[in-house]
């Protein structure tokens, strides 16, 4: 639909689109207040749940791709210093821990739902605060600003989930795609496989890490300067805000949408990694990484809501760039639908290798071999 518009007609496009973001952070109030007073009030419970994964997928079909990237010499620089995406970004911030705060107490005490609309709340919440919370956490972890930074551990924190802002940029960015990195699906490898490992290296590893650098600055790992400590307790303290404001329920929702919203991020390394791998050099070290070692999605709807996160190849090459540069590149490995479709996708692990296995195969013509490298599991 837009793949005939020019560069800069879209890139004003996109600087306009990004602010998608608040359609599911609004669906939630939306639906609540739709469900006053309806016959169907556990079915409005659902609706964001069943856009994001029902009908957002149809969309990026309609919708299709997204060819422009910014000019590198001139549209780059100036894009990168426009505060407007820093602005843009940013008020997810307050907007996320207010809708937060308000749907546990929308939780606790409406008394429409039966179980089934409870449910269906907390997977829309959940979906919330892992789509567009932990795409901005991750946007943020990876700049330098300290107000960026703070913002992202932030956000991780109101999922329980501090040790990506560590483990992420430390370990999954340096292996990546290798059988060192658990975040990275092997060829082969079922969704259900993949989540128990990836929950347990994202503590251990992002506990490592730290331990790692505090003992590099002469520090024991148990120190104030640990940062998982100041997170997690930060975490801890929202717990126990929404314990102490809305009772054991209120404590229970919080623990809930956390362990959705996380399980959200795990599935989306799941599809974004699956079946690639760097090579083994001659001397022991893997290749550099690059555009190849991702599944790139250039649909355009879910990337607007996503702040590019789809355009996953780039960011794993240039890590440091911002949502608004990220380029995508023909010559990726390309999945065949966004994030929310191919989430779906995952889900049904014999749907998603009738699907996905292909690709990666054809991916590998003539370096089969390397498929059964690829199955080695991450330690």
């Amino acid at each position: 639909m837009f793949e005939r518009l020019p560069s800069n007609w879209m890139l004003a496009l996109k600087s306009i689109g990004y602010w998608l973001w608040l359609i599911p952070v609004l669906g939630i109030p939306l639906s609540y207040y739709w469900s006053l007073g309806s016959e169907q009030a556990d079915a409005w419970a659902w609706l964001v749940v069943g856009i994001v994964f029902g009908v957002i997928p149809l969309l990026d079909f309609i919708v299709g791709r997204d060819p422009a990237n910014p000019d590198e010499a001139e549209q780059v620089p100036q894009l990168e210093q426009q505060g407007y995406y820093r602005f843009l970004s940013l008020c997810t911030v307050p907007a996320l821990l207010a809708m937060l705060g308000w749907a546990g107490w929308v939780f606790v005490h409406y008394q429409a739902w039966s179980w089934v609309g409870q449910l269906g709340w907390l997977l829309s919440v959940g979906t919330v605060t892992g789509a567009i919370g932990i795409t901005v956490a991750h946007e943020f972890i990876h700049k330098d600003s300290r107000l960026e930074q703070n913002a992202g551990g932030l956000l991780l924190a109101a999922v329980c989930y501090a040790g990506f802002k560590v483990e992420h940029v430390r370990g999954h960015h340096v292996h990546v795609s290798t059988p060192e990195d658990a975040s990275s699906s092997r060829y082969g490898q079922s969704l259900y496989a993949f989540l128990p490992h990836a929950y347990k290296h994202n503590f251990l590893n992002a506990w490592k890490l730290e331990a790692e650098r505090l003992k590099r600055r002469g520090l024991p790992a148990l120190h104030w300067r640990n940062e998982l400590i100041s997170w997690y307790a930060i975490s801890a303290l929202m717990l126990l805000g929404f314990g102490l404001a809305l009772g054991w329920l209120g404590a229970l929702f919080f623990i809930v949408q956390s362990l959705i919203a996380f399980t959200l991020l795990e599935i989306v390394n799941y599809v974004e990694h699956y079946g690639l791998h760097r090579r083994k050099l001659d001397n022991g070290r893997y290749e550099r990484t690059n555009p190849s070692h991702s599944w790139n999605s250039n649909f355009l709807l879910t990337n607007l809501f996503l702040f590019h996160l789809q355009r996953h190849s780039d960011h794993h090459a240039y890590a440091k760039r911002r949502y608004q540069v990220l380029r995508h590149f023909d010559d990726s490995p390309q999945l065949p639908n966004g994030y929310a479709g191919m989430i779906v996708l995952a889900l049904i692990p014999p749907l998603w290798r009738a699907v996905m296995d292909p690709r990666v195969r054809a991916y590998y013509a003539g370096e089969e071999h390397q498929l059964t490298d690829s199955q080695l599991l991450p330690r």
